[in-house]
């Protein structure tokens, strides 16, 4: 949708997301919530990433919503990479070592949105964008306008990677088994080297992430997507540590709760929403599993046959979204083919190969239980679900997320998953069907301890919603943003 000239003047935000699923989609969620309430918004996107949000922008231009979604050529070859590779989630195998080459593709996109904004009859108001798109620090201040950063991770997670950054550990250190102490958490906090939520960790990407931090230093203020009610302490400490106005504005998957909306959310999914949804109508409340590892960890055939096996033999409903890596997709299609798989848990089993409608099934009441790798989109979409959590974290914030959900808030189990960098998720020890059954039962299970887990994670639930209502901290957050940056006078 192109809106040519604004209705009446107002503020005015430029949305810059990092091209990945999990980066992208809590900030189409804030340009909805910044557009419903009197903001215009232009969300900067490319063709193919345009086609996976098709939906959402249809339904944006039909509800009349001052949403600009303004697609540019993505140079792929002028950066090295293969056509087709405008999102992280398409890089080549190995993934890590294209990620400096989209990052170059990504800051080709200044000059021709420069050049967009400047011809746009509404001056910007403010820039906010994710804390890996440097570039548009420059650009700001090019254009005159403040930026914020926007971190698609939690307060406890920034928080450890500020601490981190100040003692100079991504340096220091070089052996990823050390144990580190975090000085100055509010509670005690020790995480080993290679667990630790570096932005760009490794001597390869050490400019990437020395340019993204000293960005983050000039910026005019950061905007979370996370609520007071889970994590004011570590926002707070955050704040101080920087010196400068931090936004909670989450839960944002709770800006919109229409169906058609959070079933258009990320991807095209893989199957008819209408045959998920009469599935999960037949099974029972609060049953059913829900598997799934986010839009970037992928997995091998032999881990997909443990977690197949685990869950038939957990004997519990449940929903499998499958994503296998490109060599291992046709392996996995065989095993579920041949192995007998499906015909034994038909009737108790969902298998979704490829994308899954996630938020959609979560908040369906037949949704009992979350098997995640903790990454931050999804450990929000759990809790404001009111789910408990099976935790198998994979790389980068995950492992900080597994702490905050088993640790701090109690409402998940542990599955274990070895460290692992991004793009490596395969090179490690395969969990083993044993472990992840038992998890899955003492999860889905009764007893004392299931059952307090379920009623923390129901009124952390409702918390949750309470945050993104009229008159809650998020939305406060939100309405304020919108007053502090207010249209440029004519």
């Amino acid at each position: 949708m192109t809106t040519d000239q604004p209705a009446a003047r107002c503020a005015h935000f430029v949305l810059v997301p990092l091209m990945a699923q999990g980066h992208t989609i809590p900030i189409v969620d804030m340009a909805h919530f910044l557009a419903r309430h009197g903001a215009h918004v232009t969300f900067l996107t490319t063709p193919l990433n345009a086609l996976r949000i098709d939906a959402i922008i249809q339904r944006a231009g039909a509800s009349g919503l001052a949403i600009d979604f303004v697609s540019l050529h993505f140079p792929c070859a002028e950066a090295g990479l293969p056509l087709g590779c405008e999102n992280i989630d398409a890089l080549p195998s190995p993934s890590r070592d294209y990620l400096p080459n989209f990052l170059r593709a990504c800051d080709m996109l200044r000059a021709p949105f420069t050049q967009h904004l400047r011809r746009h009859p509404l001056p910007p108001s403010c820039i906010v964008s994710d804390a890996a798109q440097p570039w548009t620090g420059e650009m700001a201040r090019d254009l005159g306008v403040p930026r914020l950063i926007f971190h698609g991770l939690g307060g406890f997670t920034i928080l450890a990677r500020q601490i981190l950054h100040q003692e100079d550990v991504y340096v220091r250190v070089t052996d990823e088994s050390e144990i580190l102490d975090v000085p100055g958490f509010p509670h005690p906090l020790r995480v080993p080297m290679a667990k630790t939520p570096g932005t760009f960790w490794g001597p390869k990407l050490q400019h990437l992430r020395l340019r993204s931090m000293e960005e983050e230093a000039k910026a005019d203020g950061v905007v979370v997507n996370t609520f007071d009610d889970i994590e004011a302490v570590y926002v707070e400490s955050y704040q101080k540590m920087i010196g400068k106005r931090v936004w909670t504005v989450g839960p944002l998957c709770l800006c919109n709760r229409d169906a058609a909306h959070m079933t258009a959310r990320g991807n095209k999914a893989a199957v008819d929403e209408n045959q998920y949804l009469r599935w999960l109508d037949s099974m029972a409340p609060t049953s059913v599993i829900y598997v799934s590892f986010g839009s970037l960890v992928t997995a091998g055939v032999e881990q997909i046959v443990e977690i197949g096996m685990a869950l038939e033999g957990a004997g519990f409903p449940f929903v499998w979204a499958i994503k296998a890596g490109d060599q291992s997709a046709i392996q996995v299609d065989r095993w579920l083919a041949e192995s007998g798989f499906e015909e034994r848990t038909r009737g108790r089993g969902l298998v979704i190969r490829g994308w899954a409608p996630q938020m959609m099934i979560l908040s369906h009441p037949a949704a009992g239980g979350f098997l995640t790798h903790c990454g931050w989109n999804s450990t929000l979409e759990g809790i404001c679900s009111g789910l408990p959590m099976a935790t198998w974290p994979h790389f980068g914030d995950q492992h900080l997320n597994q702490k905050v959900v088993v640790e701090v808030l109690r409402i998940g189990v542990a599955v274990g998953g070895g460290s692992a960098n991004w793009g490596d998720e395969n090179s490690g020890t395969v969990v083993r069907r044993e472990k992840i059954e038992k998890a899955v039962r003492e999860l889905m299970g009764g007893g004392e301890e299931a059952e307090g887990r379920r009623e923390r994670a129901r009124e952390l639930g409702e918390k949750a919603k309470r945050a993104m209502e009229e008159g809650g901290s998020s939305y406060q957050n939100l309405s304020m943003l919108i007053q502090q940056f207010p249209a440029e006078e004519e």
